[in-house]
């Protein structure tokens, strides 16, 4: 007994407040600063607590803690917080419970919701590497300058206030691209349903034609386009309640390589094709009970992606593909974290164009360990381990050397972690890229360091060791899910 007064008077100290948790409390209003140009109703859907609700204190505190990692989870503040205010009234108030007990004498609390926004508007030129990540680029091309992308990149992540999303992206050099979209989460007064809208040119001039020994061979020396796409997208997504969401896409797909890709690699369409038109329909779902989508220590997430590439009766392809990821965090210690991520797809028929057939080595699917191979497959499956620890977890104020309140706040954390990563890729034609990766299990375990900070910024610095013995270091940044 005495154990658990000792923790009660702790929790309740933590929570700021000296009240019985099990008493009742109203939440007279509900005011919002710090938004200058978000509207109020953009922070409210991110919100159970509402004007009007009696809870106990426990229960508030609970309700508050959630929606404050909800509304930090739209990444349009740099900071939140959640402030209770005592209201002094002489008036009594009486709650009536479900079964009629009447409770008399109500305290009642003001609730101030307080953000500092982010600079939603960037616009910057671009220099970037073409190859799929830093380390080909390093290890693999040279460092050679020359595969480099530049360009300019504007997007505005709160255009109206609505946290709707207008992007351009214009780029040359290696791949020229033209990106442009609109995105806006809710358009019904429910703020339930949104919409993206957008299209995509892509331009090669060299191109990575084909794998052999798990590694991409480029055309190069090639004057003029050797590939070219455009692709026309709309997504319709649908967030019911807080942490789920649907989303149902359509694109249509017109891509066109030389005859020389066609014959270098008659696979690349198939048959030697040098087109290829497709129309795909898409759904996804996935829930998301993460502390922090950014780098998320507690919680959980899952979803699963369905699609079908080939709707039209002249359609060039005939795809169907089903994608299942789930993820956990696990709080072991006070600093002390644990994380898994797994993912699993499947796909058919067996026989696909090259451009359509992705296995591990693309983005964020891989074996940590195998960042130089691309391992192509119909089917594949991974699972990523973690075991990290809090080093650093600190917000800096920087008011007094920078005046733009957007910038002032520096927050900054420092994750030392150990890994072991496990993956298995299914090809029914390994002979067709002379691969020695696929139908076999893959094993990578590394050292590393994660710093999180500025605007959603992750970096990954680990130093890996595969099973066939290569040891080295690799740098990556962005989510890892």
């Amino acid at each position: 007994m005495l154990l658990l007064s000792f923790l009660s008077t702790f929790w309740l100290s933590l929570l700021g407040t000296s009240a019985d948790t099990t008493e009742k409390v109203v939440v007279r209003q509900v005011a919002f600063t710090g938004n200058f140009r978000t509207r109020e109703r953009i922070i409210r859907r991110e919100m159970d607590v509402r004007a009007g609700d009696t809870l106990s204190y426990r229960k508030l505190d609970s309700l508050l803690l959630y929606d404050r990692r909800k509304i930090l989870n739209t990444n349009l503040f740099v900071t939140v917080e959640l402030r209770k205010k005592p209201v002094v009234d002489t008036t009594q108030l009486v709650y009536i419970t479900a079964d009629g007990k009447r409770i008399a004498n109500l305290k009642e609390i003001d609730l101030e919701v307080i953000v500092k926004e982010q600079w939603y508007l960037l616009a910057f030129p671009v220099f970037q590497l073409a190859d799929r990540n830093f380390n080909e680029w390093w290890y693999e091309r040279g460092r050679d300058l020359s595969r480099t992308i530049y360009g300019v990149y504007a997007l505005h992540q709160n255009l109206t206030g609505n946290n709707d999303k207008l992007r351009l992206r214009a780029e040359f050099g290696f791949i020229p691209r033209l990106d442009i979209y609109y995105s806006i989460p809710y358009l019904d007064k429910k703020q339930r349903t949104g919409m993206t809208i957008g299209i995509l040119r892509l331009t090669n001039r060299a191109l990575a034609y084909r794998t052999n020994r798990d590694k991409l061979t480029f055309l190069t020396g090639s004057e003029g386009r050797t590939r070219e796409r455009i692709v026309p997208y709309l997504t319709i997504t649908h967030r019911p309640k807080f942490y789920g969401y649907h989303s149902f896409s359509a694109q249509y797909s017109t891509t066109s390589i030389t005859d020389t890709i066609a014959k270098l690699n008659p696979n690349y369409f198939l048959n030697g094709n040098k087109r290829q038109n497709y129309l795909q329909l898409a759904y996804s779902h996935f829930y998301d009970r993460r502390d922090r989508g950014q780098y998320a220590l507690k919680g959980y997430i899952y979803g699963i992606y369905v699609s079908k590439t080939g709707i039209l009766p002249k359609d060039d392809v005939n795809i169907f593909e089903t994608t299942v990821d789930f993820g956990q965090f696990i709080p072991l210690a006070k600093k002390l974290f644990f994380s898994y991520l797994s993912e699993a797809k499947f796909s058919t028929p067996g026989r696909q164009p090259f451009l359509q057939t992705r296995g591990l080595g693309y983005g964020g699917d891989l074996v940590r360990g195998y960042e130089l191979y691309v391992i192509d497959g119909q089917h594949y499956g991974y699972v990523k381990t973690n075991l990290r620890y809090q080093a650093l977890n600190r917000v800096f104020n920087l008011s007094k050397i920078i005046k733009f309140r957007q910038f002032n706040t520096f927050p900054l954390a420092i994750y030392p972690n150990i890994y072991a990563d496990f993956g298995y890729v299914r090809n029914q034609y390994p002979e067709l890229n002379n691969s020695k990766l696929a139908n076999r299990l893959l094993a990578g375990v590394g050292v590393g360091i994660d710093i999180v900070s500025w605007y959603n910024f992750v970096g990954h610095l680990n130093y890996s060791v595969n099973h066939l013995g290569e040891a080295r270091p690799y740098f990556s940044f962005g989510r890892e899910f």
